[in-house]
């Protein structure tokens, strides 16, 4: 699976859901995330814990004009303590990242309004591009939602989450 997604600070997550639902977004979801990053070869691996559910989520990016695109793959995991003692005790932790984060969705597209221990409030746009789709045929939207939220292309931000808290 591939998204085209975009990372931004965004300081006014209240005035943020309010453009993003003028321009269509629904509030979907309120989500507690845990992150646990683990070392590995290439790309990233995490396990993701939210409130009533989590996956093994394995992924690589590569930059495309301003806009992040990322391949893939989840696997639900019924049981993450054992999943996150049985991979830290193998591959080691890498990194870890909680957030509060409200979900909205319009189309294929979701909006995260994230508040980050540590980080403070950011954005995330995860445009999920179909199967056999092109990702740039979902850039109008994602830049259509960037403006309304008035996010510029240089104020998006490259990496994770980890990443960023590591840089600072």
């Amino acid at each position: 699976m591939f998204n085209l997604e975009a990372k931004f600070r965004l300081p006014d997550h209240a005035a943020a859901q309010a453009a993003a639902i003028a321009i269509g977004y629904q509030p979907t979801a309120v989500l507690n995330q845990r992150d646990t990053f683990f070392v590995v070869a290439t790309g990233k691996l995490k396990l993701r814990e939210e409130d009533q559910r989590s996956y093994l989520i394995g992924y690589g990016r590569v930059e495309r004009d301003g806009l992040q695109l990322s391949e893939y793959q989840m696997v639900p995991v019924p049981d993450p303590a054992a999943m996150r003692t049985l991979l830290a005790g193998t591959l080691g932790v890498l990194a870890e990242v909680r957030k509060r984060r409200t979900l909205l969705l319009c189309r294929n597209v979701r909006l995260h309004l994230d508040e980050v221990e540590g980080l403070g409030l950011l954005g995330e746009i995860e445009a999920v591009v179909p199967d056999g789709g092109d990702p740039e045929a979902e850039r109008s939207f994602v830049d259509q939602t960037l403006a309304a939220l008035g996010v510029a292309k240089d104020q998006l931000i490259e990496g994770s989450y980890f990443e960023m808290a590591q840089a600072s």
